[in-house]
């Protein structure tokens, strides 16, 4: 984990060294042809070779036959192959979006009648989907803090899953992961019913497997938005689910095969290129973020910086425990100044950045800030939202690949005018 007696840029460079090989060379190999790069198969259906060929397939008895694309396809093979070994899994399935990965996983680990637990401060379209749209299946959701004391108070014998997202967004709070485990595993013994303990889940799209391996942890599952760090050029949509063998193929009956939540041959592609390059990425911006986050703690028109490198953070000890980094993304707060709308002086700040892109979604080779209150997160209720921690001059930033400094610069120009 992080240690913080050595260098936080030496730790960077281990966790890239570590990875690096795997990015390049995992689940792929050079092709019958003798390609280096895993074909784009974009054909829908595949020829069997006999009527018994096909009958196996159908029964599940031959996994390297091909049967139809929203069964499998080999280029999103390659890509869950690669997948799984960055996460450390047994296996992954590739999805069409990182929503359809979190709303698969819920709906093929829950049915009417049972129960999730889950932060108040999350991604605002996942907290839409447990408060919104999963009550009307039956399926109802408690809302706490991060701790294991909350989670532990909200339990009821109906309890299915322990959702988390770690860091959150957009607030970047930390929730102990082996501590909802170890509380999920001390359930075991029937206190949630016939169907057993309550599994652990982690929405791990902040952190990315360069920053946080849940598995590791204990976790049962953990989702991406492939969308973000893991393709890391703004040019794909994708998500993608990591675990056991058992639950991931679970997973993948219900998301793929049963809602049809296919992830496209071309955008396997692009996503395993782009984590070709994704240690040396996720190395730079999460070095980048770090020394953004210093800098405008530092700077008289920030009240806040919400990023676990800081000190000041109140998870920075945790993110030290469970963390290979503290991540590419960070959020802060202006200083409130009397007489001025808070919303107002957002607006001006964004409009007077330079460098950075004023654009929502994270993980890029850009850097990308966005005002929550008024975007990603503007269909969270407003009382939701204080709640969460999230403010009307909270903005979040993703670090991309530019120079630190000229970061720096362009946030300090910005906040002074």
């Amino acid at each position: 984990m992080i240690d913080p007696h050595l260098p936080y840029s030496e730790q960077l460079r281990r966790r890239a060294d570590r990875l690096g090989t795997m990015c390049v060379h995992a689940g792929e190999s050079p092709g019958a042809d003798g390609a280096l790069d895993p074909a784009i198969v974009m054909s829908s259906a595949f020829a069997f070779t006999s009527a018994e060929h096909a009958a196996r397939a159908f029964r599940g008895e031959d996994d390297d036959t091909w049967i139809y694309g929203r069964w499998g396809n080999p280029t999103v093979r390659a890509l869950e192959h690669k997948l799984a070994a960055l996460e450390g899994a047994e296996a992954a399935c590739a999805t069409s979006s990182g929503m359809a990965a979190i709303a698969g996983v819920l709906l093929a680990n829950c049915e009417a009648g049972d129960h999730i637990v889950a932060p108040r401060s999350m991604y605002a379209e996942s907290a839409r989907l447990l408060r919104e749209r999963l009550p009307k299946l039956g399926i109802t959701t408690t809302f706490v803090e991060r701790s294991r004391e909350a989670y532990a108070e909200a339990v009821t014998e109906k309890t299915r899953l322990f959702y988390v997202e770690t860091p959150s967004n957009p607030t970047l709070g930390i929730v102990d992961i082996q501590a909802i485990v170890e509380l999920a595993r001390s359930l075991e013994t029937g206190a949630c019913g016939a169907r057993g303990r309550p599994r652990v889940i982690v929405d791990g799209t902040f952190a990315t497997p360069f920053a946080q391996t849940p598995l590791a942890l204990g976790a049962d599952l953990v989702m991406h938005s492939m969308t973000k760090g893991l393709s890391g050029h703004g040019d794909v949509i994708g998500g993608a689910v990591m675990g056991s063998r058992a639950l991931v193929d679970a997973a993948q009956e219900a998301i793929v095969k049963g809602f049809g939540g296919v992830l496209a041959p071309l955008s396997a592609w692009l996503v395993a290129r782009g984590l070709r390059t994704f240690a040396l990425r996720q190395e730079r911006a999460c070095a980048t973020a770090a020394e953004l986050a210093a800098a405008l703690a530092a700077h008289a028109r920030v009240a806040v910086v919400h990023h676990p490198s800081l000190a000041s953070h109140p998870g920075h000890a945790l993110a030290q425990r469970q963390m290979h980094a503290y991540g590419a993304v960070l959020s802060f707060e202006l200083r409130a100044e009397a007489g001025v709308d808070a919303v107002d002086q957002g607006r001006k700040v964004l409009e007077a950045l330079r460098v950075a892109t004023h654009a929502v979604s994270l993980g890029d080779v850009r850097t990308l800030v966005v005002h929550p209150a008024s975007t990603t997160h503007s269909t969270m209720p407003a009382e939701t939202r204080r709640l969460g921690g999230i403010t009307d001059g909270l903005f979040r930033v993703s670090c991309g690949l530019e120079s630190s400094g000229d970061l720096r610069a362009d946030f300090d120009q910005a906040l002074e005018r």
